[in-house]
C-alpha cells in the first residue's frame, strides 16, 4: 500500500471529527490506502465529546473550545485557545511523516514549522479562503486585520509542501498569490456519500395543505444568504402571486434566530418552517418532500468561489436548485439549477414559480444532479487526487493527475489558464466512505458549527 508505515496528523479547529465529513472521508481514504491516521480537533457539544476516540483505526484527539462570540477578537481567543491545546495533543500523538492543516484558521503552520524540522512533510488543507471570508462575513473592509489574515495565508502557503484545493478556483489562488507551483497543488473536492442520500416515501405532512415543498438545507451565518431566501420567498407571494407553497429551512448557526424574526417579520412565519439541526433520518425526510431547494448564497468575494455542499447534497437527492449567479455554483450544479442574477431576489422569487409550474424540468434537473454527483463530482475521483498530494508530499510516485472534474463543464474563468501537469501512478485507492461537508459551510446534522 502506498501509506503503508507512515503516519498522518490532520488539524481541524472548526468542527469535531467524524462530524468534519470532509475530514473523516480524508482520513478513512487514507486509512484505506495504507497510513496511520490520527486527528486533532476540538470536542463537539453533543456528539464527539469524549477527550479520545480511535474509530476505524483513526485516533482522534479532541480538547474543550468554546465557539467565538463577539466579532473578530472573539475569533482571535477561540484560535489562540485551539493553538495551546493543538500544541499540547501533538506530544501524544508521537513522530508523524506528514502533517495535514486544514482552515480556518491560518494559524496551524506556526505548529507544522517545529514537525518540519523533526522531518515531517506540510500539507495544507484550504477549505476557505480566510481573506475572503473575512470581508464576506464581517464587512470590516481591507483592514489591519484583513492585512493580518493576508499575512497568515502568505506565511501558510509558504511553509506548504503540498496544497490541497477544494475547487479550481482555489487553486487558482494557490498558484497566483500563493506562489505555488503547479505540481505542489490537488484538487480535492468536497463530495456527498451517494448511499447516505437517497429518497423515501414522501411525508405530506409537512408540506401541510399546500401542493408544494420549497427546501433549504445548510449552515445559518452572515454569509449564507437565508436573509435574501426569505425575501424571495416573500416576493414570491407578492410579485408572483404564489401562496401554493410551504418552505422548510433545515439548519442552523449564528444568524439562526434573527431569521426566525425576519420571517415574521415578512409574514411568513406561517408558512416556513425552521428545523434546526437534524438527524440524517429526518435530513432525507425533509429533502424527500421537496420540490424545489434554494442555494441563496449572495454574491461575495467568498461565495463566489466556494463550493457550497448543499449543492451537492441537493443534487445526490435528485433535486431541482435555484441559485444565484456564482461561479462555483455553476461548476458545481451545471445545468442541475437555473440561476438568477446575482442578489437579485425578485428573479430568484421568479425562478422558483416557473419551476414550480414545469414539473418535466424538475424532473430533468434532478437526473442531471443525481448523474453528477455519482459521476464526474464523485468522492472516488477526489481520493485519487488525495492519494496524488500524499504522494508527492512525501516524494513517492503518483497517478497522472485528473482534472478537475467540474472543470469539464464549467471551469471558473480565474483558473482557465491554470495547465495540469502530468505524474506516475499511484499504488491504491478506496472508494465508499462518509458523506462530504462543505469547505465554506459545515453540514448541519444535530451538531452546532465551531468555528467560522
Amino acid at each position: 500500500m502506498a501509506g503503508k508505515g507512515k503516519h498522518a496528523l490532520i488539524l481541524v479547529e472548526n468542527l469535531s471529527v467524524p462530524f468534519d465529513r470532509r475530514v473523516w472521508q480524508e482520513s478513512l481514504a487514507l486509512r484505506a490506502a495504507g497510513w496511520e491516521v490520527s486527528v486533532i480537533c476540538p470536542q463537539g457539544t453533543k456528539r464527539d465529546t469524549e477527550a479520545y476516540a480511535e474509530i476505524q483505526g483513526v485516533r482522534i484527539y479532541r480538547y474543550p473550545l468554546k465557539a467565538a462570540v463577539g466579532g473578530p477578537l472573539g475569533y482571535l481567543q477561540e484560535y489562540g485557545n485551539a493553538l495551546r491545546h493543538t500544541r499540547r495533543l501533538i506530544r501524544k500523538v508521537g513522530k508523524v511523516d506528514v502533517v495535514h492543516a486544514c482552515n480556518p484558521p491560518d494559524l496551524f503552520y506556526l505548529l507544522a514549522k517545529r514537525l518540519k524540522r523533526q522531518g515531517a512533510k506540510f500539507v495544507f488543507d484550504q477549505h476557505d479562503l480566510v481573506p475572503e471570508l473575512y470581508l464576506s462575513r464581517f464587512n470590516r473592509g481591507e483592514d489591519a486585520l484583513y492585512r493580518a489574515v493576508c499575512y497568515l495565508e502568505r506565511q501558510t502557503y509558504r511553509l506548504a509542501d503540498v496544497v490541497i484545493a477544494t475547487n479550481e478556483s482555489y487553486r487558482a489562488a494557490a498558484l497566483s498569490r500563493g506562489g505555488k507551483r503547479p505540481e505542489e497543488v490537488f484538487v480535492v473536492r468536497s463530495a456527498p456519500a451517494v448511499e447516505r442520500f437517497f429518497e423515501v416515501p414522501r411525508d405530506d405532512s409537512i408540506r401541510g395543505d399546500k401542493p408544494y415543498l420549497l427546501g433549504y438545507l445548510g449552515v445559518m451565518g452572515p454569509q449564507d444568504g437565508v436573509d435574501y431566501a426569505l425575501r424571495a420567498l416573500a416576493k414570491l407571494r407578492d410579485e408572483q402571486g404564489r401562496t401554493d407553497w410551504r418552505a422548510v429551512f433545515v439548519g442552523g448557526g449564528d444568524t439562526f434566530d434573527a431569521m426566525v424574526a425576519l420571517a415574521a417579520e415578512l409574514g411568513l412565519a406561517d408558512v416556513v418552517e425552521f428545523t434546526g439541526r437534524v438527524s440524517d433520518e429526518d435530513l432525507v425526510r425533509y429533502l424527500s418532500a421537496t420540490d424545489v431547494c434554494l442555494s441563496p448564497d449572495p454574491l461575495n468575494p467568498l461565495n463566489d468561489v466556494s463550493t457550497m455542499n448543499k449543492v451537492m447534497e441537493y443534487m445526490a437527492m435528485g433535486k431541482p436548485i435555484v441559485s444565484f449567479e456564482l461561479k462555483e455554483a455553476r461548476v458545481s450544479a451545471g445545468e442541475a439549477a437555473v440561476y438568477a442574477p446575482a442578489n437579485d431576489e425578485s428573479q430568484f422569487a421568479k425562478l422558483i414559480a416557473n419551476l414550480l409550474d414545469d414539473p418535466e424540468a424538475r424532473r430533468r434537473m434532478g437526473e442531471i444532479g443525481k448523474e453528477r454527483v455519482s459521476g464526474p463530482l464523485s468522492w472516488e475521483h477526489s481520493v485519487k487526487s488525495l492519494l496524488a498530494a500524499y504522494a508527492a508530499a512525501v516524494g513517492a510516485p503518483s497517478v497522472p493527475r485528473q482534472r478537475d472534474a467540474g472543470a469539464g463543464i464549467a471551469r471558473p474563468d480565474v483558473a482557465a489558464t491554470v495547465p495540469q501537469p502530468r505524474q506516475s501512478p499511484v499504488e491504491d485507492q478506496h472508494g465508499q466512505v462518509a458523506a462530504g461537508v462543505d469547505d465554506a459551510h459545515p453540514p448541519v446534522a444535530d451538531e452546532p458549527a465551531e468555528g467560522p
